[in-house]
């Protein structure tokens, strides 16, 4: 018989490790156990493509600084073999790339942090000399300045004068409004028309900010001149964008991205919160060491915002381990709850559900008409595969004709994952009868909810990304789950009556 003390030796090392692992991130680096009053860092990362034209290439991107609620503690790039210069311009700062020669596709990376601090202040730096007045084509002159005269009426100063002329912009029924809006963009309508009013105004990039957010754009606003700072509005409801998660990033007024040498360029930005001790907040740079290099959190931030929905993967497991192993609950699939589970996270609980049953209900019609045509099992599956397609499809033009936007997110649904579950629920169906579908069915979705749970606790969220000892933890509790040999909870029921009459 084979000893099993190393197996438990095993299980000691790698609950120290994963202990050892999580104090030293607490105690080093000061990542706090609970996700509660802590300070919060916004890490944004830009990633800049082209394509390059096999010459000389330089690439300018407007890069952000000090402003109101949030402190630039650090900014850095990553570009092998382009020299990089971080520039003043006015207005605004800009991040410069140049290379001698470049061909092919070209990927630049940009990484800024930014701590949320209420006491940031930016320096506003009035405008300078008078405003230029724009011109206009004749008709499209007659309805700015109709538009003018209306917001000057029913305003007192310029801040009240461009929310009413943005109100205006927007009215629907406004043909004056569609004259203009028919030959440039809101921003760009604003703009020009408080030019031509003498308004000192620019339009800035805005950023919304969103934890773990991936390929975000820069979304244009209107910045008006008060007399002693800048005030953003947003174009598309005229109400000032005061909102704590948005971040002015491009303060130009003239341009986001330049690339000289290079051809269809385009930036996006991916950003990640994180919370961290006041402590480390106060510092603008941590002496990072080998360890910290190689954590997650060295990588590119729409990467970690992949990770921390992965990390959260075990958690499910282990759900599932003890559930199966230990209550004797039976689903089917070993982990297909789990990558439901990762589904519901993306749709929400009760949209998931119901488009669950919904396409398994329907998948399960489908396949019952195709066992009577006798087909292999390579194209009956495929023949499932196409049809869980359809019906997903099919249910997300009907969500959206029918304005249930939530009815849009079915499309996360694992379509492989479903087709197997139900060409498994159909053989059991024949095999065992409706009874035995509905149990391990209704055991798989019940799984699925504890496991959506699980992996939408906060503090669950917190502990699995910022400690990476964690997993470790986890994988000794599900070795240990593993050689649980008694009886499952859902067993002593069936041995109960023996017991009653001992």
């Amino acid at each position: 018989m084979t000893s099993r003390i190393p197996f438990y030796i095993s299980i000691v090392l790698l609950i120290a490790i994963g202990i050892y692992l999580s104090v030293f991130r607490h105690q080093v680096y000061g990542v706090p156990w609970t996700p509660g009053e802590t300070k919060q860092v916004w890490e944004i990362e830009a990633r800049i493509q082209f394509n390059a034209q096999g010459k000389e290439a330089k690439v300018s991107l407007a890069a952000p600084y000090t402003q109101d609620g949030f402190t630039l503690i650090s900014e850095s790039a990553s570009s092998p073999g382009y020299g990089v210069s971080y520039l003043e311009a006015n207005p605004g700062r800009r991040a410069e790339w140049s290379i001698r020669r470049a061909s092919g596709p070209q990927t630049i990376y940009y990484k800024t942090q930014f701590l949320v601090d209420p006491e940031a202040k930016s320096r506003p730096e009035p405008p300078q000399g008078p405003v230029d007045r724009p011109t206009f084509d004749s008709p499209e002159e007659a309805a700015a300045v109709s538009l003018i005269t209306q917001a000057n009426e029913r305003s007192a100063d310029d801040i009240t004068f461009t929310r009413e002329l943005i109100k205006a912009l927007n009215d629907e029924e406004s043909q004056n409004a569609q004259l203009l809006l028919n030959q440039m963009t809101k921003s760009e309508a604003t703009q020009k028309m408080l030019s031509y009013s003498g308004i000192p105004n620019k339009i800035v990039g805005v950023l919304e900010l969103e934890d773990g957010r991936r390929r975000q754009s820069i979304e244009p606003m209107n910045e008006v001149w008060d007399g002693e700072r800048w005030v953003v509005f947003n174009p598309d409801t005229g109400k000032q964008a005061n909102h704590p998660n948005l971040l002015v990033w491009d303060e130009s007024n003239v341009s986001l991205l330049d690339v000289i040498g290079g051809k269809n360029s385009r930036v996006q930005f991916s950003m990640i919160s994180r919370e961290v001790s006041p402590q480390e907040a106060t510092n603008s740079k941590v002496n990072a060491d080998g360890l910290l290099n190689l954590s997650i959190h060295s990588l590119p931030l729409e990467e970690q915002a992949m990770f921390k929905t992965i990390m959260l993967i075990p958690i499910g497991a282990l759900i599932v381990v003890f559930l199966r192993v230990i209550i004797g609950l039976k689903t089917s699939g070993t982990f297909m709850p789990v990558l439901i589970a990762v589904a519901f996270v993306q749709t929400q609980l009760l949209t998931g559900i119901i488009g669950f049953l919904l396409i398994v209900g329907t998948g399960l019609i489908i396949r019952s008409y195709l066992s009577k045509l006798n087909l292999l099992l390579v194209a009956r599956i495929s023949a499932v595969i196409i049809a869980v397609i359809l019906i997903i499809s099919l249910f997300t033009v009907l969500s959206f004709r029918l304005g249930i936007t939530e009815g849009l997110t079915i499309t996360f649904f694992p379509m492989i994952i479903l087709s197997w579950t139900i060409e498994r629920m159909s053989i059991l169906w024949e095999e065992d009868g409706a009874k035995e579908v509905f149990l391990q069915g209704g055991g798989s979705l019940f799984t699925a909810i504890l496991v959506y749970l699980g992996m939408t606790n906060p503090y669950v969220q917190h502990l699995t990304f910022n400690f990476i000892g964690l997993q470790l933890i986890v994988l000794a509790l599900i070795l240990l789950l593993g050689t649980y040999t008694g009886y499952r909870v859902s067993e002593l029921k069936r041995f109960k009556p023996l017991v009653d009459e001992l």
